[in-house]
């Protein structure tokens, strides 16, 4: 099932949409995604349940628009970790990103006006169904709601000011997420999955789930262990090497380019790049 949260007509709800691209209204079963996942009120099927607006009618939330933590894997692939001249490490690295930073599909990414070194990063961002602490690797994927596209935009002037990458990574309107969520019954456990980045329909990043440094069950457990994962949490799961800023000359992105990031058996995410007005 695909899960999205959306906006009509300044009311914010959340619901599945079908394979027409229509929503069906699921406000009634919890006022938002993360509650219903907190609940376990996620509908089994639609049956009997009506489709309403076409996706085109509405604006598209973040999945998740009130996630209680956002957790992002660094270095997460070997190609970005050669690219980038790190060394291995023995966990998983992890920074946050923060809600409000977050932009729905088909929503514009912000270039902001402190810096024009805006670069793409596509990811896979799992979210938590159900909440944990030190959960076993072995049991990982029970925690699971589901995936969606996500793209961890990145000053990287700001991520390299400190030896913390925070600043870099926060900047209002760069952090993309949806158009949806499919749920973990529609996708194997450990399937096997591609995610491709595009800029301006050239690819630019390409790569499958295998070749992550550490598995999604090993990030699950890693994260657990110092935190209590909460249902709505949301996790991107790291980017592939071709990042604009290791490109010679370096590939920014600006005004007028248009982002997509797709994973396979999930969906695309789309952004139009604009200069931040403020």
């Amino acid at each position: 099932m695909k899960l999205t949260s959306y906006r009509h007509e300044g009311r914010e709800s959340w619901g599945a949409v079908t394979p027409e691209g229509r929503i069906v209204d699921l406000s009634d079963l919890a006022p938002s995604l993360r509650r219903a996942l907190a609940e376990d009120a996620l509908p089994v099927a639609l049956d009997g349940r009506e489709a309403g607006l076409m996706l085109a009618e509405v604006e598209l939330l973040p999945v998740v628009p009130d996630p209680d933590k956002i957790f992002c894997v660094g270095i997460a692939y070997h190609a970005h970790r050669l690219e980038t001249g790190r060394d291995e490490s023995a966990a998983p690295i992890i920074f946050t990103r923060f809600a409000n930073t977050q932009v729905g599909h088909d929503q514009p990414l912000l270039r902001p006006q402190e810096s024009e070194q805006l670069d793409f990063e596509g990811e896979i961002a799992i979210v938590i169904g159900k909440g944990g602490r030190r959960i076993p690797t072995d049991q990982a994927w029970e925690h699971v709601a589901g995936y969606a596209p996500y793209c961890d935009a990145t000053i990287r002037d700001w991520q390299h000011k400190t030896g913390q990458w925070t600043p870099g990574k926060n900047f209002i309107g760069t952090g993309g997420f949806g158009p949806w969520m499919v749920t973990r019954d529609e996708i194997e456990d450990g399937k096997n999955l591609t995610l491709i980045t595009r800029l301006n329909g050239e690819e630019v990043q390409r790569t499958t789930t295998d070749l992550l440094i550490f598995s999604i069950p090993e990030i699950i457990a890693f994260c657990s262990t110092f935190t209590t994962l909460e249902p709505g949490d949301v996790i991107a799961t790291g980017t592939p090497g071709g990042v604009g800023g290791k490109r010679k000359p370096p590939l920014w992105m600006k005004p007028g380019d248009v982002l997509e990031v797709e994973v396979s058996d999930v969906g695309i995410l789309r952004h139009p790049i604009e200069d931040e007005v403020l």
